[in-house]
């Protein structure tokens, strides 16, 4: 690790041994963790979302879990906000923020010096108003409303992608700038934090998938459907943000009698695996990523040693 790290970064794919890298590291080098996971920041939805367990967080602190209801609508740029003030505070008591998690684009709006659009000047009246227009004019009719100001960011949306196309337009209209526009800026911006970046993953691809299907194996022995079952008996809508994370969609569709219980975890197994490929292609853009290529099992210790060996 080079002397001016700012932070470590823990990446990969699901299943890869990031949660038990990531505490090995924060012992090792008096660190704290900063999760970087855009389901383990609801509370009560710990087994689907493979959350460091109890005994997992006592060995070493963590932050950015459990921060919000799973009924809330939570964004990347409120993750930005919350994550950097944790960081910036543990880097000013002289301790390493350790960043794990598979959601790249939160790692990547962590790590850049973006300064989201509108962060300040939210205004729910908006929202609603732009909500409104979109089931009562349709989505096609919202996008060229959005490309008469931003062509090239309608060009990019599908016509039922609502939040961005709402968002879209609800930025301009606080700003006067189009998101295309911010994007240009802020891309010459220096980085937020220097940081070292860590990825995980395995030699052999089916490797990783055995590891995936038996954390899912283990999720339903746990009580995956029970958790799910309390959470919509809470009165949270299947149709909300966080019922949509892989393992709570399907078991709440076997819950409604659509699927049995082993269909459901089959689908479990074959989303969590394509998930896997889309974050293994997303980490692999970057080339400063330092890859740790597994055999069969994680070597934890081996790569704790590399790391600090490397930082002497």
């Amino acid at each position: 690790m080079k002397k001016d790290t700012q932070m470590l970064v823990v990446a990969g794919p699901t299943a890869t041994g990031k949660t038990a890298l990531g505490i090995a590291l924060a012992r090792a080098l008096g660190g704290e963790i900063v999760s970087a996971d855009s389901m383990q920041i609801y509370r009560r939805m710990d087994i689907g979302t493979a959350k460091a367990t109890a005994g997992e967080q006592a060995l070493a602190a963590h932050h950015m879990i459990d921060v919000c209801e799973p009924w809330e609508n939570y964004s990347v740029s409120r993750y930005v906000d919350e994550a950097s003030r944790v960081c910036d505070r543990l880097i000013a008591e002289g301790k390493l923020p350790i960043v794990v998690g598979g959601t790249g684009l939160y790692i990547d709006s962590l790590l850049s010096g973006r300064d989201f659009a509108g962060r300040q000047e939210e205004d729910e009246s908006l929202r609603e108003r732009l909500n409104a227009e979109y089931d009562r004019l349709g989505g096609e009719a919202m996008r060229r409303q959005l490309a008469a100001f931003d062509p090239e960011r309608a060009e990019k949306l599908h016509p039922g992608d609502r939040r961005r196309i709402v968002r879209a337009i609800e930025i301009y209209e606080l700003t006067g700038k189009t998101i295309t526009q911010h994007d240009r800026e802020t891309r010459l911006l220096p980085p937020r934090y220097r940081a070292e970046k860590l990825c995980l993953s395995f030699r052999d691809r089916e490797w990783l998938y055995e590891r995936i299907d038996r954390r899912v194996d283990w999720m339903v022995a746990e009580g995956l459907f029970d958790e799910v079952e309390a959470l919509l008996r809470e009165g949270l809508s299947p149709d909300c943000t966080a019922m949509q994370a892989i393992g709570y969609k399907e078991a709440a569709l076997a819950l409604r009698g659509e699927l049995s219980r082993q269909e459901a975890a089959d689908l479990i197994k074959q989303s969590s695996r394509r998930y896997a490929k889309r974050q293994l292609t997303w980490f692999k853009r970057d080339p400063e990523a330092c890859w740790f290529l597994w055999d069969r099992e994680p070597d934890i210790q081996g790569a704790v040693e590399t790391i600090v060996k490397n930082e002497e």
